[in-house]
């Protein structure tokens, strides 16, 4: 599985591309800024890439716009945004356009290993992987209207879900049966109007696109 990954940081990444390199994934460019990333995009066109959302020259959502642009040059190229701090914005315009492949985590779960590689392995795949934190703040924006019918269980599935769990992680995490996870994962849509989905990251697009309101 190739990757191409962008970070201003030399440290950071050259950490993160041996830490790839060394879980089965082969890092076929990695790059310090937007510019540099687009054209790696257009010469490699990896399964899969980490971005930095700040980057050179103006360290603002450089990251973000050229994750966005690699998208829409390969529909539904996989890309894992890492950020220092959670940023909501940022966030929901990466799930945007519908589509699974969309990774957003704080750049402190690099340190968690196992963690962190199983997250670009799912974005890789086509699923989902958002950070806990911002997960938590996502759902704490919202203390009215459907949201806030859902019952304390099914705020945890929800939020495993954003996470882009499975209903057996789900299940594991939470020390219940499938079959009581896929209960409330019924019950959370019903109650947010959702229709449900075969496809986990596409149940979790839905859910935060309508959290994003």
């Amino acid at each position: 599985m190739r990757a191409v990954i962008a970070e201003d940081l030399a440290l950071l990444r050259e950490g993160i591309s041996r830490l790839l390199n060394d879980h089965g994934f082969e890092v076929v460019a990695a790059v310090a800024d937007g510019e540099a990333f687009l054209a790696a995009v257009d010469e490699h066109r990896p399964d899969v890439c980490v971005v930095d959302v700040r980057l050179p020259p103006g360290f603002k959502d450089e990251g973000v716009r050229a994750a966005l642009e690699a998208r829409r040059r390969i529909e539904g190229l996989p890309i894992l945004v890492l950020s220092q701090y959670v940023e909501r914005t940022y966030a929901a315009e990466l799930l945007s356009d519908g589509r699974g492949g969309v990774g957003y985590l704080l750049k402190d779960r690099v340190a968690e290993v196992r963690d962190f590689v199983d997250a670009v392995r799912r974005v890789a795949e086509g699923g989902t992987a958002l950070d806990p934190e911002a997960v938590s703040q996502l759902l704490g924006q919202r203390d009215d209207g459907p949201l806030d019918e859902l019952t304390p269980r099914e705020r945890d599935v929800l939020a495993l879900m954003a996470e882009g769990r499975t209903n057996v992680a789900i299940a594991e995490s939470l020390v219940v049966t499938e079959g009581a996870v896929e209960k409330h994962v019924s019950n959370i849509f019903m109650k947010l109007g959702l229709p449900p989905s075969d496809h986990d990251h596409r149940r979790v697009l839905a859910v935060l696109t309508w959290m994003r309101g």
